[in-house]
């Protein structure tokens, strides 16, 4: 499954593995299985037990606060309380995010349980035909919602601060604007490569990688160390410029 990656406008870098459709069915199996037991047991013991020394109001409203809206609004509240998972996600290391890699709110966690109605078994199970040719297995409860569910162990953050760049004077001028086109984790490899010994071959065998990745024909530094560090303030300029 191929990962999704996002660098936000907080300069935060993403990178989340949605869940496969068979996985998210058998996260969703289980939490029917458990509303299954949950409202069948209750409802047993509240029959053979209690309402026959009820009121026909009260035991209405006993059956209703305590077993059938728990039940129905159960991926809901789970959802919304959990962090975006149910027993079934839990079990099986998975989560409910937005598709930017953030937190859902209230809304969405609505909008995806109010979906349930069509992606569920009752239209036949379209959420998981949407889920097949959805880009990140996302039902159609995802997609109203803006959500994708992903899995646990293959989500990252990585989050850079601001003040670690050192601040760019207002004539600044990249000298390599390919730097542009590198990814957070290629930089940060430049930036630990960097910290080497100055004659240490790994800055000369980074330093062709770079040139020959990035394109560059021409190179106006002196050393490789030197150039290294122009590429990686280069890329701070540009990331900086999108934020």
């Amino acid at each position: 499954m191929a990962k999704s990656n996002i660098l936000t406008g907080q300069y935060v870098h993403i990178s989340q593995t949605p869940a496969s459709v068979g996985e998210r069915m058998l996260a969703q199996v289980i939490d029917w299985v458990i509303q299954g037991v949950y409202a069948g047991g209750l409802t047993w013991l509240f029959l053979d037990n209690l309402a026959s020394s009820l009121s026909d109001d009260a035991a209405i409203l006993i059956f209703v606060f305590l077993i059938l809206l728990p039940t129905l609004f159960y991926g809901f509240y789970m959802e919304l309380f959990m962090g975006g998972q149910t027993f079934g996600k839990m079990l099986l290391k998975l989560r409910v995010v937005k598709a930017d890699g953030s937190i859902p709110g209230i809304g969405a966690y609505l909008l995806r349980w109010m979906f349930m109605l069509i992606d569920g078994p009752t239209l036949s199970g379209l959420g998981v035909l949407v889920m097949l040719f959805s880009k990140n297995t996302q039902r159609l409860g995802d997609l109203a919602a803006g959500t994708m569910v992903i899995k646990q162990d293959g989500y990252k953050k990585l989050q850079v601060s601001l003040d670690e760049f050192a601040p760019f004077s207002r004539n600044y001028r990249p000298v390599y604007p390919a730097a542009e086109n590198l990814s957070l984790e290629q930089v940060d490899l430049i930036d630990r490569t960097l910290r080497l010994k100055e004659d240490d071959q790994r800055i000369h065998a980074l330093a062709e990688q770079v040139r020959l990745t990035l394109g560059i024909a021409e190179v106006r530094d002196a050393d490789d160390a030197t150039f290294l560090w122009h590429v990686k303030r280069d890329y701070q300029y540009y990331a900086l410029e999108a934020i």
